[in-house]
């Protein structure tokens, strides 16, 4: 079939309406941003604890060395910056002053602000557009104004739209570059679900967007295009969306294909892994200290967090109804009371070998080995605020430092996990975010025998509807 893709104004020049989608810690680097950019789409790198590099280009991976949360909280953000900083120089570069570039930040990363702020100085001019998701940005448009570039809320429905734009974005306009709508059942990472959603009943997005296009339209912004992320392959089976006034101006975002490129910095093994997925493979969990929803592969790393919750029993102070049975644990033989059937459960867990219990902040117990409630513990310890909340070590970007709630043993730390997969580490074992259309790498026919294209060939690969 013909398949034509007509170039749309982005960011204050004509470029094809493909962006590639920023993917957090190491993944989309300046290499990868500035090779779709010169390719003619918008490259977007991301700014969540982006690497920095030294003058032979080799990586300068981060050690901590302060002692306290808040003082390696401060090491954060400056290599935040840093790194933020090369990564935009290496697109620009490699751009050439074609495309567009854009940033990518998550509202909820430690030092959001901060880390914006200081790349946004260190690379004036560079930089042309901020996307930003992973919470409510309503901070998003006076930034951009400050600099005076565009912006790109991420959102999963017109309703979060409303709200950013009643209580912010009606006040710079202008600057609203697009509205990304990443889809909350088929975008890779985190997702918006709303507590009214069901990870396991995805709905339509045609629908859900033409609802955000009314609403759009409603704020006269039928010209502002809108953005689709989640789900999306090969464009010839989103053509009806193509000139379809319930639609309006349409761009389309790629966070999972550009993870097999040449220019792509993740490992040869993340590489193999990615061309041997099937559908299935893919799924939502809760297990994300953030509190959101996440899409990612299901990997040993993900079997052992669902087997760790399986391990998971109730416990009240005092004996009260059903819950009679003592049950004592920790270094100070701390007494709590379960249901003779948990208790029986919990001794069956021990004589496996998960006989450290770990204490949730919901008055459970979970069951794990040794090594695994040392690993926990030390991960907590460790902490160094990568998010403004964070429900795994109870860090939070306040006066006091706390949620205020108890560390919580069901999770995992994500920046630790993030920054090995992103540098080399096996992805069996760590937190693999991958989109749902991921599995088609497999059966994509221009993958065959292992092929994996250069940016620019997975672009033009792209506009011909495949």
């Amino acid at each position: 079939m013909s398949f034509e893709l007509q170039p749309m104004m982005i960011s204050g020049k004509e470029v094809l309406p493909l962006i590639e989608g920023g993917k957090g810690v190491a993944v989309s680097t300046g290499e990868s941003s500035g090779a779709w950019a010169a390719a003619g789409g918008i490259g977007t790198f991301s700014a969540v604890n982006a690497d920095n590099t030294d003058e032979n280009g080799d990586i300068i991976r981060t050690v901590y060395k302060g002692r306290s949360r808040k003082e390696r909280f401060e090491e954060l953000v400056q290599q935040g910056i840093d790194g933020g900083i090369k990564q935009a120089r290496i697109a620009h570069e490699i751009s050439g002053g074609e495309g567009r570039l854009h940033m990518n930040v998550l509202w909820e990363m430690g030092g959001a602000e901060r880390v914006l702020e200081g790349v946004m100085e260190g690379a004036k001019g560079m930089i042309h557009g901020i996307t930003c998701g992973a919470g409510m940005p309503f901070k998003l448009a006076t930034l951009a104004a400050k600099h005076n570039v565009h912006y790109y809320p991420i959102i999963s429905s017109a309703r979060a739209f409303r709200a950013l734009w009643l209580r912010s974005y009606r006040k710079q306009p202008e600057l609203l570059g697009g509205v990304v709508y990443e889809d909350p059942w088929l975008a890779g990472g985190h997702n918006g679900l709303s507590n009214s959603e069901s990870p396991n009943v995805p709905e339509d997005p045609y629908p859900r967007v033409a609802a955000l296009r009314k609403t759009m339209n409603d704020f006269g912004l039928q010209n502002t295009p809108i953005i689709m992320a989640g789900g999306v392959w090969f464009l010839r089976e989103w053509s009806n969306w193509l000139n379809n006034p319930e639609i309006g101006p349409i761009t389309f975002q790629f966070g999972t294909r550009p993870l097999l490129t040449q220019e792509s910095q993740i490992s040869d093994l993340w590489k193999k892994r990615l061309l041997t997925l099937k559908e299935g493979d893919i799924s939502l969990n809760r297990f994300s200290p953030t509190g959101f929803y996440s899409s990612a592969v299901y990997n040993s790393f993900l079997h052992e967090l669902y087997e760790r919750s399986d391990r998971e029993t109730a416990f009240v102070d005092h004996p009260a109804g059903d819950h009679s049975e003592l049950f004592t644990f920790g270094v100070r033989n701390k007494k709590v009371y379960l249901t003779k059937s948990d208790l029986k459960r919990a001794n069956a867990f021990i004589a496996e070998g998960f006989n450290k219990p770990l204490q949730s902040p919901d008055s459970t117990l979970i069951f794990v080995s040794p090594d695994k409630a040392k690993e926990i513990r030390q991960d907590q310890l460790d902490c160094m605020g990568c998010l403004s909340m964070c429900k795994f070590s109870n860090w939070a970007a306040n006066e006091q430092g706390t949620t205020g709630h108890k560390a919580d043993p069901r999770s995992f730390c994500i920046q630790k996990t993030l920054q090995d997969i992103g540098h080399g580490d096996d992805p069996d074992n760590n937190l693999m975010f991958a989109g749902h259309a991921a599995y088609r790498f497999a059966d994509d026919p221009f993958y065959a025998n292992g092929f994996i294209p250069t940016t620019k060939e997975l672009i033009d690969r792209i506009c011909t509807g495949d």
